[in-house]
């Protein structure tokens, strides 16, 4: 038997309170899930940047479980679409949405080179606004090879710190090209692919942020105390503890225009009894058993049997668009229980 999220049409209960559980249920899922604003749906409308959801594919599974947690620097990925479509060297990334409790780890620059001459290249920080700024600061250069195209990526971890301390001093970036050719210097030959005022390019320029949340999970912060198994009557054997299903579908709670992967998840729940003798499948710690025991013996009339509770939990990856349509990649700790066990 599965259980799911949300609360489907049950029992009749006046209009008034079932709202509010439901309004409140729905409050603190936002809340597990740490989205302060629900975003717009944007699904299909808009497409996430390919580099987002390769990585999504190299973490996660396809229903978000993690299989690969070393592959991610910190706990969030954000990405940041360029902004400006001026010309093709002035870049422009809002960066506005990083929280206040973020800790920055890593900020990449990813520009889609189009396939021109041997170049130098050359990433500035613009140090004012307007149609033709002059002050600039280099970040970093490089020679890039003959004919190729593909995508660049530049360390710019300590301008956009920057930037994050103080959003008056982000002004952009902007990339100069030199070409050298029978002793003729010749400035930005190349070209970089930008998406073209409504028209989406899927290779146009991303800043990609790794930051650490500096949350704790929502299981250390949350103060539960789990149930205690129930003692089966002589008639009817209460099942052992073990893992059920508990399916959360983004599509039934509203999130589905938003949601990029997973449309749901398995987060599993644990069910069953915890009695006198507790098997190795059962997965019991030492104090259980000596619980199961005084229960069992009556020694104690106020001890309860073991709790039958998730023992083992995985994290969770989500990748969606947040309320400024940027495409972020969160990892949520201890969401979903893979093993159950007394305790």
């Amino acid at each position: 038997e599965a259980a799911g999220l949300p609360l489907a049409p049950g029992p009749p209960l006046a209009p008034g309170p079932r709202d509010e559980v439901l309004a409140a249920a729905l409050q603190r899922l936002r809340e597990v899930f740490d989205i302060e604003e629900l975003p717009p749906d944007v699904l299909p409308r808009r497409k996430p940047p390919q580099f987002m959801v390769d990585l999504f594919n190299r973490v996660a599974d396809a229903n978000g479980i993690t299989r690969a947690p070393e592959l991610l620097e910190g706990d969030v990925v954000r990405s940041f679409e360029d902004r400006v479509h001026v010309d093709q060297y002035h870049f422009y990334f809002d960066v506005s949405a990083m929280e206040k409790s973020e800790r920055m780890l890593k900020a990449e620059f990813r520009v889609f080179k189009l396939k021109r001459t041997h170049v130098s290249v050359e990433v500035h920080e613009l140090l004012e606004s307007g149609s033709k700024p002059q002050k600039k600061n280099l970040i970093a250069s490089r020679l890039l090879s003959l004919y190729t195209e593909g995508w660049e990526v530049f360390n710019v971890t300590q301008t956009v710190s920057k930037w994050v301390g103080n959003s008056k001093s982000n002004h952009g970036f902007l990339i100069t090209t030199t070409h050298v050719f029978n002793n003729r210097i010749e400035h930005n030959l190349v070209k970089f692919a930008k998406s073209q005022g409504t028209l989406q390019d899927s290779r146009n320029a991303l800043l990609v942020l790794f930051t650490n949340s500096n949350k704790r999970s929502s299981s250390g912060s949350i103060s539960r105390r789990p149930r205690a198994a129930a003692i089966p009557s002589a008639k009817s054997q209460v099942a052992a503890c073990h893992r059920r299903e508990l399916y959360v579908d983004f599509r039934a709670i509203g999130w589905s225009g938003w949601i990029i992967y997973p449309s749901g998840y398995n987060a599993f729940y644990c069910r069953g009894s915890c009695l006198f003798p507790l098997g190795e499948s059962l997965n019991a710690t030492n104090h259980a058993t000596v619980q199961s025991i005084v229960h069992t013996l009556k020694l104690s009339q106020d001890v309860s049997t073991p709790c039958c509770v998730p023992d083992e939990l995985k994290s969770l990856n989500l990748l969606y668009f947040d309320d400024k349509e940027n495409v972020v990649l969160k990892n949520y700790k201890d969401m979903v229980a893979t093993r159950c066990g007394c305790h």
